[in-house]
């Protein structure tokens, strides 16, 4: 793609998602959001291939769908209660309909099913971009209307949420699905404590991006596409192999990394606002999720890709891409549970 082009369409893509935090106006918010869309739709189908095509195709209808719905919430608001503003989002028709479709913004479940095959169709950087920064404004519109939304319904799709981003990535060998039922339970952690601390979801999303742009752009430097692909990547770098089993760990939320800090401090927080039951739920949800990434790092670190070769050394290639964002990210997804007082200090700030 040509760099100019390239960098119009990277601004209008800032643009749109400052666009939607700026603004406290449904339609302003409405337009930051269609220029985000409008903005990726070139990126995603620069390869012209058919897949990306149809992964483009697919995440242009949701969002067009999700969008008109957004637009018909707030005119009913405005028709019935006489504002436009987001935080007077009140009337209980306009509450759902927003919540249901900034849910098929994000790809939650019961509306997930467009994501694993829209990231499946994408480049892993264009997968990285769609699986973090396309998050945001979305996010920032739902924690506005949260405190209106009805509580039992946010507890319901991010349990659900969790449990279908740890059941659909179990039988998958494809690692851009296996991300995007990671990225779907994550996002169900959050929303299941949305409405109870808001400060929580920011943590947890930081936190995600954080280590979701580690997985992909390890993946992307062990060009890595499925579980079998992945056996090889220890000959060609075995350090970055070891910090990639570690960071999928931090993932699923082991102790003691960095992904462990938010799943705590959730349940946590879930059990003194007394719903120790969605708090048991969600943790027993998160095991399943902890099964793929263990396959993960098993193929990763303890197997050998069947080949004839005598020795490996042919296979160690000199990188030639920029790896100083891949090792900084890696430190920050495996090394932040030290920080979990003064953390924790900050939210209570």
């Amino acid at each position: 793609m040509n760099p100019y082009v390239l960098t119009i369409l990277l601004s209008s893509l800032g643009l749109g998602t400052v666009l939607t935090f700026a603004s406290s106006h449904w339609l302003l918010a409405w337009m930051g959001l269609e220029i985000n869309t409008l903005a990726i739709i070139p990126i995603m189908a620069q390869q012209h291939h058919p897949r990306a095509i149809e992964a483009t195709t697919k995440y242009f209808l949701t969002q067009a769908t999700a969008a008109a719905m957004i637009l018909f919430a707030s005119t009913t608001n405005a028709w019935l209660m006489g504002e436009w503003e987001i935080h007077q989002l009140s009337h209980p028709l306009a509450t759902t309909t927003v919540m249901l479709a900034l849910a098929l913004k994000l790809g939650l479940a019961p509306v997930h099913f467009w994501l694993p095959e829209v990231l499946q169709g994408l480049e892993l950087t264009t997968g990285l971009i769609l699986s973090t920064w396309q998050k945001l404004a979305p996010f920032a519109l739902m924690i506005q209307v949260a405190p209106t939304i009805n509580s039992p319904l946010l507890v319901a799709i991010g349990l659900l949420s969790t449990l279908v981003g740890g059941w659909g990535g179990l039988n998958q060998t494809q690692l851009r699905k296996i991300l995007a039922y990671s990225s779907i339970a994550h996002l169900g952690w959050m929303v299941l404590i949305l409405q109870f601390a808001p400060s929580l979801t920011l943590l947890s999303l930081s936190l995600y991006i954080i280590m979701t742009s580690s997985a992909f752009l390890t993946l992307k430097t062990n060009n890595a596409l499925t579980i079998n692909t992945l056996a090889t990547s220890w000959t060609k770098s075995p350090t970055l192999a070891a910090l990639a089993a570690l960071m999928l760990l931090s993932l699923g939320g082991l102790p003691p990394l960095s992904g462990f800090m938010p799943k705590w401090l959730i349940l946590q927080e879930l059990t003194k606002q007394g719903l120790p039951l969605s708090a048991t739920l969600a943790a027993m949800t998160a095991l399943l999720s902890l099964y793929f990434y263990l396959r993960l790092c098993y193929a990763l670190t303890l197997t050998i890709y069947p080949n004839t070769l005598t020795a490996t050394a042919p296979w160690r290639l000199n990188f030639t891409m920029i790896t100083l964002p891949l090792s900084i990210i890696t430190i920050l997804a495996l090394g932040l549970l030290p920080l979990t007082p003064a953390v924790t200090a900050m939210l209570t700030l």
